[in-house]
């Protein structure tokens, strides 16, 4: 029989791979206990199975595994992005920068890759750098983790929610799921994203957690002439957001909303700002610089041929850097300036033109509150690093137990950094447990 066939054979008996069979009441002992299955948990439960470790579970709470997958990147999923230097790469991590570069120099992006292509899911780099399924669909990331589970003997039990764990003198875990099942295993892995049922295990284990905030969404603005430019993205955006004592700033494509602003810039700077905005209850001071690099020399020339060249041409039909600034914007720009868009330019005394240079060079603008969706797909917070070996992503308080994904504090920027941390942590965890279980039957 084949080392596959022998790892099928041996769960046969207490659930058939990625099946939602009921736990045998027998309780069967696994070598692996994966919490969560998401995308940290499926690559850390794969790679242990391909390692040689022979009894894999995974438990999962909903009824759908690999949510966030299915769902991240518009049905796309952005699976990693075109980083390839792990000292580059830590930068894209407002929390976990410098912890970091230890696990990428193990498995980064590159790694990633050619992990997923070896798996038969090839992935393209767009312009930015993202990195998508060449099917252009998430389904096809989910179906490649999950055929790769089951190919390898991965057992996965679906509405299974975690509630209690007990850690045993002999150093096994038990698990209690809603509906009073119980499972034990050799070694435990909690991947359970940012649902709270996670932190409330790690913490029951002798975690100290940070407390979550959200990260990576949208601000609400006092700007109400910007409504009417809702859905104008612009390139080259300077954002510098002001709170008490701090100062954050980013540069990179915006989107006007109805409520305010979004974009990878603006998704950016509230990542690096999550625990400063959530200090201020999201209250602060936003200030735009629309004109790109543009100087105020080379603004105030534009503005000076305008007056040669369409003198009698009124405000709102002749505009500065045409090629750069949407008409709505500008019409944005000149209400929030208090310019009248009908007055030519021959007529615009030399204060209003002042005015219009400001608006350009930094609009300011009193933030609100986030954006009223709830976009944020990401938190900051969750277990201490220093509390977790990087390494291996074992615990360093309760011997044992794993942690990975979205439960440690760790988060990173839009654009695939978040699955890539997902993915590094995993294939770690995976590693060690194969390595500790190898040890473990060799001395038995």
């Amino acid at each position: 029989m084949t080392a596959r066939g022998q790892r099928a054979s041996a769960i046969a008996t207490t659930g058939s791979p990625l099946s939602s069979a009921p736990i045998s009441q027998s309780v069967p002992l696994w070598d692996l206990l994966v919490v969560g299955g998401g995308a940290a948990g499926f690559m850390a439960a794969i790679t242990a199975a391909e390692s040689g470790v022979k009894r894999v579970l995974v438990l999962e709470a909903t009824p759908d595994p690999l949510t966030k997958v299915r769902l991240s990147g518009g049905g796309r999923c952005n699976v990693t992005h075109a980083c390839w230097d792990p000292a580059e790469l830590v930068g894209h991590y407002p929390r976990g920068q410098r912890p970091l570069r230890g696990p990428f120099s193990r498995f980064a992006a590159g790694d990633a890759i050619a992990w997923f292509a070896d798996h038969g899911l090839n992935l393209v780099e767009e312009p930015d750098g993202r990195m998508f399924p060449e099917a252009n669909r998430s389904s096809a990331v989910v179906q490649c983790l999950r055929q790769s589970a089951r190919d390898h003997g991965v057992a996965l039990k679906l509405t299974a929610m975690a509630q209690r764990v007990e850690h045993q003198p002999d150093g096994c875990f038990h698990v209690h799921c809603r509906g009073g099942e119980m499972v034990q295993a050799k070694r435990l892995l909690l991947a359970t994203g940012g649902h709270p049922s996670g932190r409330r295990l790690a913490q029951s284990l002798g975690h100290q957690l940070i407390a979550p905030v959200p990260s990576l969404f949208t601000l609400a603005l006092d700007a109400p002439e910007l409504v009417s430019c809702s859905g104008v993205a612009l390139d080259d955006v300077a954002l510098t957001l002001q709170l008490e004592g701090q100062r954050f700033h980013q540069v990179g494509r915006v989107l006007i909303t109805h409520w305010g602003l979004s974009g990878p810039a603006l998704l950016r700077l509230t990542a690096f700002a999550a625990r400063a905005l959530h200090g201020q209850r999201y209250r602060g001071e936003l200030k735009v610089r629309w004109c790109g690099a543009q100087d105020q020399a080379t603004l105030a020339k534009s503005m000076r041929d305008l007056r040669q060249t369409s003198a009698r041409r009124t405000l709102a039909a002749a505009r500065p850097l045409v090629d750069r600034l949407p008409r709505r914007l500008w019409l944005a720009l000149l209400q929030r300036a208090g310019v009248n868009p009908e007055l030519r330019w021959a007529d615009c005394p030399a204060k209003f033109e002042q005015a219009l240079l400001r608006s350009l060079q930094e609009s300011v603008y009193s933030v609100k509150g986030r954006g009223p969706f709830g976009e944020e797909f990401v938190t900051a917070g969750g277990v201490t690093l220093g509390e977790v070996n990087l390494a291996t992503m074992e615990s360093r308080v309760c011997p044992g137990l794993h942690l990975a994904g979205e439960l440690l504090d760790i988060d990173g920027v839009t654009g695939g950094f978040n699955f890539q941390h997902c993915w590094t942590s995993g294939w770690l965890a995976g590693q060690a447990v194969a390595e500790e279980i190898t040890r473990s039957d060799r001395r038995s």
